[in-house]
C-alpha cells in the first residue's frame, strides 16, 4: 500500500474529485453502516503508519479545537498557569459555554508539531476520528477534511477502491 503524502496533491484532488466525493458520499449513505465501519478501521489501521502527521501539521494549521473544562485545567497547570491566565490567553468562550482554541493556526504547533503532545486536548487525539464506529453518520466532516488530511484523503480513497465503487 502507498500513501498520497504531498498536500498540494490532496487539496488538487479535493478539487477536481469533488462532483466525484459528492457521489461517493451518497453512495455510502445507503450502504451497510457496520460493513463500512470495519473496510474503514482496516483501512485506517493501514495508512495511519504510512503517514508522519509531524511532516504534515495541516490539521493543527486549519481546525478549530474544542476543549473540555478539565483539559484546559490539565494544560494550564502543565504549562504553570492559572486557569483563568490560561482561558485568557488561549481559549474563546461561546455565548452558550462551548470551549474552544481561540486562534488557527494552534498557539501550540511549532515547526509541525505539537509542544503539549502529551497534555493535548481530545479533539487533537481523536482526529481524524476514523477508528471511532459511525462513519457514515459524519461522512460531511469525514469529507471536508479530505482535501486537507492525507489519512482521510488516503483511506477514502482505498474505500473507493475496497468498495469497488465508480463514478456513476
Amino acid at each position: 500500500m502507498k500513501a498520497e503524502t504531498s498536500l498540494a496533491v490532496i487539496s488538487s484532488a479535493a478539487i477536481t474529485k469533488e462532483e466525484e466525493n459528492d457521489a461517493f458520499r451518497e453512495f455510502l449513505k445507503v450502504q451497510d453502516a457496520g460493513h463500512v465501519d470495519t473496510l474503514v478501521n482496516v483501512l485506517n489501521s493501514q495508512v495511519e503508519p504510512l503517514i508522519d502527521c509531524t511532516a504534515c501539521g495541516n490539521c493543527c494549521r486549519s481546525l478549530i479545537i474544542n476543549v473540555e473544562d478539565k483539559e484546559a485545567d490539565n494544560l494550564a497547570a502543565h504549562l504553570g498557569l492559572s486557569r483563568a491566565s490560561f482561558d485568557e490567553k488561549y481559549i474563546e468562550k461561546s455565548t452558550g459555554g462551548i470551549m474552544a482554541v481561540n486562534t488557527i493556526p494552534c498557539h501550540f504547533l511549532s515547526n509541525n508539531q505539537c509542544t503539549v503532545y502529551e497534555h493535548r486536548f481530545a479533539d487533537c487525539r481523536r482526529f481524524p476520528n476514523l477508528h471511532l464506529p459511525g462513519f457514515t453518520n459524519r461522512l460531511f466532516a469525514s469529507f471536508m477534511h479530505y482535501g486537507r488530511c492525507p489519512i482521510v484523503y488516503n483511506v477514502i480513497e482505498y474505500l473507493k477502491q475496497e468498495m469497488n465503487w465508480q463514478l456513476p
